[in-house]
C-alpha cells in the first residue's frame, strides 16, 4: 500500500484545506471594506410599480386595518398590478417617467458638484499620507529601540 494515507491524515488534510480556502478569500479580493454611502446623493427614482404601491398601500390599509403583514400587502399589490391593463398602468408609468427625469437632473447636478469637491479630499489624502508616514517613522523608531534593548542585553552577558 504505497502512498496510501491513513483516515486520520485525510481528515486533517480536509480540515486544513477548508481553513486555507477561508483564509484566501479576503486576501484574494484585496478590498479594505465597503465604501460608505454619501448621504447627499439623490435617491433613485421609483419604478411604475412602486409608484402604484404608494397608492395601493393606503387603499389596502383602509380596507384591512387589522392586517399588519407586509407580505400580505405586497402579494395583494402584485396580484392587482398583474391584473391591470396597460391603459390602467399608464398614469403610474407617466409619473415614474417624470420622477426619473427629475432624478436624472438631480444626479447630474450632484455629479458636477462632486467633481469639484473631489479636489478638496485630495488635499486631505495628502495629509493622511503625511500622518501615515509619521506613523511609519514611529514604528521604525520602535524597532530601533527594540534592537537597542537587545544590544544592552548582549552587553550584560
Amino acid at each position: 500500500m504505497k502512498g496510501a494515507k491513513s483516515k486520520g491524515a485525510a481528515k486533517a488534510d480536509a480540515k486544513l484545506a477548508v481553513k486555507s480556502k477561508g483564509a484566501e478569500k479576503p486576501a484574494a479580493k484585496g478590498r479594505k471594506g465597503k465604501a460608505g454611502k454619501d448621504p447627499n446623493k439623490p435617491k433613485r427614482a421609483p419604478s411604475a410599480f412602486f409608484v402604484f404601491m404608494e397608492e395601493f398601500r393606503k387603499e389596502f390599509k383602509e380596507k384591512n386595518p387589522k392586517n399588519k403583514s407586509v407580505a400580505a400587502v405586497g402579494k395583494a399589490a402584485g396580484d392587482r398590478w398583474k391584473s391591470l391593463t396597460e391603459a390602467d398602468k399608464a398614469p403610474y408609468v407617466a409619473k415614474a417617467n417624470k420622477l426619473k427625469a427629475e432624478y436624472n437632473k438631480a444626479i447630474a447636478a450632484y455629479n458636477k458638484g462632486e467633481s469639484t469637491a473631489k479636489k478638496a479630499p485630495a488635499k486631505e489624502e495628502e495629509e493622511d499620507d503625511e500622518e501615515e508616514s509619521d506613523k511609519s517613522k514611529s514604528e521604525v523608531n520602535d524597532e530601533d529601540d527594540d534592537e537597542g534593548s537587545e544590544e544592552d542585553e548582549d552587553d550584560d552577558e
